[in-house]
C-alpha cells in the first residue's frame, strides 16, 4: 500500500511538472493577423489571451472589440510591437512573408498557419496546439473536424446515371465574382460530390460574365452573404438576366452564410448548409 502511495505521488509530481511547463510556455498575449486564425483562437478558448487582431476579424462578435493592428496584407508593425505580444500568429494565405521576417528580426516569436485547403485544416490546427500551449484542445478540435469531414464525405450525393450536379457559387453579384479553384467553397462542393463550374478558372475568385454563366448552365446557384448587404436585393437584376439558366428556371437559388469564406472551424457548418440546400 505504501509503495502504491509513493508511485501515485511520483506520477502526480510528473503530471504537475508537465502542466507547469505548459503554463510557463503558453503565450499570454497573442496577436492574430488573419480572420481565420482569430476564429481558431476563439474556438480553442483563448479569447482572454488575444491582445489584438486585424480590422477584418469580425467573428465571433467579441473579436470586433479587440484592438486592431491594420489589415492582413498591410498590418502595422508599430501597432503589433506596441501590443508586446508573446506570439504573433500569421498565415501563408494573406500575410506578407516580409512581415514575418521583420517580426523575427525584432525577436518577436511567430507561428505561421500553413493550411490553404480544406483537407489541410485539421492538421494545421493540431500543429498550432503546442505553439499556443494548448495541444490537447487543438487535438480535440482537429479530431472533431476530421470526423465531421469524413461524415460529410460519406454522405455525399451518389453518382447517378448522368453527370454531377453543376453548381455556381457567387461571392458577389455586381460585378459577378465567383468561387474558383483553391477556395474552401470549391473544396466543399467537390467533397460533397458536386461540380463547381468555375473549377478550371485561372484564379481563386474569377470575374465571370453573364454569358459564361448562361453557357455553363448551372443546375443550382449559391449566393454567399455580403457584409451588411441584402443579397437578394443586390442579386435581383443579375438573376433576371439569367432567366434561361436551369438554376433560375427551377428556382434552385440558395442564399447561404459566409461560413465557408474563411478556413476555420465554421467550415463544417458551411458544408452542412450546402448539403442541406443541394440535397
Amino acid at each position: 500500500m505504501e509503495k502504491l502511495f509513493i508511485i501515485m505521488l511520483f506520477l502526480f509530481g510528473l503530471s504537475s511538472q508537465v502542466l507547469a511547463k505548459e503554463a510557463s510556455s503558453s503565450p499570454l498575449r497573442i496577436v492574430s493577423l488573419a480572420p481565420s486564425t482569430t476564429e481558431i483562437l476563439f474556438a480553442l478558448g483563448l479569447a482572454d489571451r488575444i491582445a489584438a487582431v486585424t480590422s477584418f476579424c469580425d467573428y465571433p462578435e467579441e473579436a470586433k472589440k479587440k484592438p486592431k493592428i491594420g489589415g492582413m496584407s498591410n498590418p502595422s508593425l508599430e501597432a503589433v510591437v506596441t501590443m508586446k505580444p508573446d506570439l504573433v500568429v500569421l498565415t501563408t494565405d494573406g500575410n506578407p512573408k516580409e512581415f514575418e521576417e521583420r517580426l523575427r528580426a525584432l525577436h518577436i516569436k511567430t507561428f505561421v498557419f500553413t493550411a490553404r485547403r480544406l483537407a489541410q485544416l485539421p492538421q494545421a490546427i493540431r500543429e498550432m496546439g503546442p505553439a499556443l500551449g494548448v495541444p490537447g484542445r487543438a487535438d480535440r478540435l482537429a479530431n472533431e473536424m476530421d470526423q465531421a469531414l469524413r461524415r460529410l464525405k460519406a454522405g455525399q450525393v451518389a453518382p447517378g446515371a448522368g453527370s454531377k450536379k453543376r453548381i455556381l457559387f457567387i461571392v458577389w453579384p455586381e460585378p459577378l465574382i465567383v468561387a474558383g479553384p483553391g477556395t474552401a467553397m470549391d473544396d466543399a462542393l467537390t467533397l460533397l460530390g458536386y461540380e463547381n463550374i468555375a473549377k478550371n478558372a485561372m484564379t481563386s475568385y474569377p470575374k465571370y460574365s453573364l454569358e459564361e454563366v448562361i453557357r455553363s448552365r448551372p443546375d443550382a446557384i449559391l449566393i454567399g452573404k455580403g457584409a451588411g448587404m441584402d443579397m437578394q436585393a443586390v442579386s435581383k437584376g443579375m438573376l433576371l438576366r439569367m432567366a434561361s439558366v436551369p438554376a433560375v428556371k427551377n428556382n434552385a437559388i440558395y442564399y447561404v452564410s459566409d461560413n465557408l469564406y474563411r478556413l476555420g472551424p465554421r467550415v463544417i457548418a458551411g458544408m452542412e448548409e450546402l448539403s442541406a440546400c443541394l440535397h
